[in-house]
């Protein structure tokens, strides 16, 4: 008998005529499977992907969230430089102008004072969002830390705090603004924004316990207790991260509600006072006058409601983007 050729596996493969990976030498289809990203070792590697990292790509093109955060950088300019779009003074009145329409320098009228409607309404955004970006920052710091302790601790601090926020619960946000702030004679914001503090971190506190006890429980956690990390490096370093993303998104959405719960306070007469500029203050200055200057209440009220609607998208977009369950 003739003798047969060794077995060659390369031409086995080649042989097969099935294309792709199947016409190459056993050699080249191994190299390819180990390359990073081609035959030959030199394409671009796929990055690690983060919730984080995923989630910046869908808000780049949700245009929800371009909106909203163009119009909130907006207010944030208007806010920090108002003078660059608004001449004079918002406590400069002429009460021979009082509720005259629109004219030269005042696009918006003039309010029953003869206020310029337009520079008021412009200065106004400065409180609002002080307001807004303090209360914001004060709940959730104070919330986040007490929330987070009662959830990683557990025990008696936990059932403390857990009785402890449902007291403030129990407790009408608009009628304790007007018990608490009613006895207050300051004009500036930080009264009004230790009373948003007072009455708004039990939100916060609730969403970031939860957050945590969830966290607490993963395997990652289980794994840097074993290797004996400390309490502290377990919560900031594995757990906060992790437990985040709520807090950020209904403190997002929060900063609107405090915007207008400002006003609403303003309105009332217990928030900010004359000489203060507000859009709260405004809006209830003009009310009398609806009838014969409604120019006087529209343009503070829609910039009110411009504004908590941009924060209440802006946190509905990053809620979208952060939550895994809708990927």
């Amino acid at each position: 008998m003739p003798e047969q050729p060794p077995y060659e596996p390369e031409r086995a493969i080649a042989g097969t005529g099935m294309g792709g990976a199947m016409d190459l030498g056993a050699s080249e289809a191994a190299g390819l499977e180990k390359a990073p990203g081609g035959p030959d070792g030199t394409g671009p590697r796929d990055k690690a992907r983060s919730l984080w990292s995923d989630a910046w790509r869908d808000l780049r093109r949700n245009p929800v969230f371009l909106a909203s955060a163009l119009v909130i950088l907006f207010l944030v300019f208007v806010s920090l430089w108002p003078s660059a779009i608004a001449s004079g003074s918002p406590l400069s009145c002429d009460l021979a102008k009082a509720q005259d329409g629109s004219g030269p320098g005042a696009p918006f009228g003039y309010d029953g004072q003869g206020c310029n409607v337009y520079t008021r309404t412009v200065y106004g955004a400065r409180t609002s969002v002080t307001v807004g970006v303090c209360a914001t920052l004060g709940v959730a710091l104070f919330g986040s830390v007490l929330g987070a302790l009662a959830g990683y601790f557990g025990g008696v601090w936990d059932s403390v705090l857990s009785r402890l926020t449902d007291v403030f619960f129990a407790i009408p946000v608009v009628l304790g603004g007007l018990v608490l702030l009613s006895v207050v004679t300051s004009n500036t914001v930080w009264p009004v924004i230790g009373f948003m503090v007072l009455l708004g971190w039990p939100q916060l506190s609730r969403i970031a316990r939860g957050s945590v006890i969830t966290a607490k429980h993963h395997d990652y956690v289980q794994a840097a207790r074993a290797l004996g990390a400390s309490d502290s490096r377990i919560l900031l370093r594995h757990i906060a991260p992790n437990a985040v993303a709520p807090v950020i998104v209904v403190a997002t959405i929060a900063l609107g509600t405090y915007i207008a719960l400002e006003a609403t306070l303003s309105y009332l007469g217990v928030g900010l006072k004359p000489p203060s500029v507000s859009w709260g203050i405004d809006i209830s200055a003009a009310s009398p006058y609806i009838r014969n200057a409604p120019h006087a209440l529209l343009w503070p009220s829609g910039a009110l409601a411009v504004t908590v609607l941009a924060f209440i998208m802006l946190g509905d977009a990053v809620r979208d983007a952060l939550d895994p369950k809708l990927r």
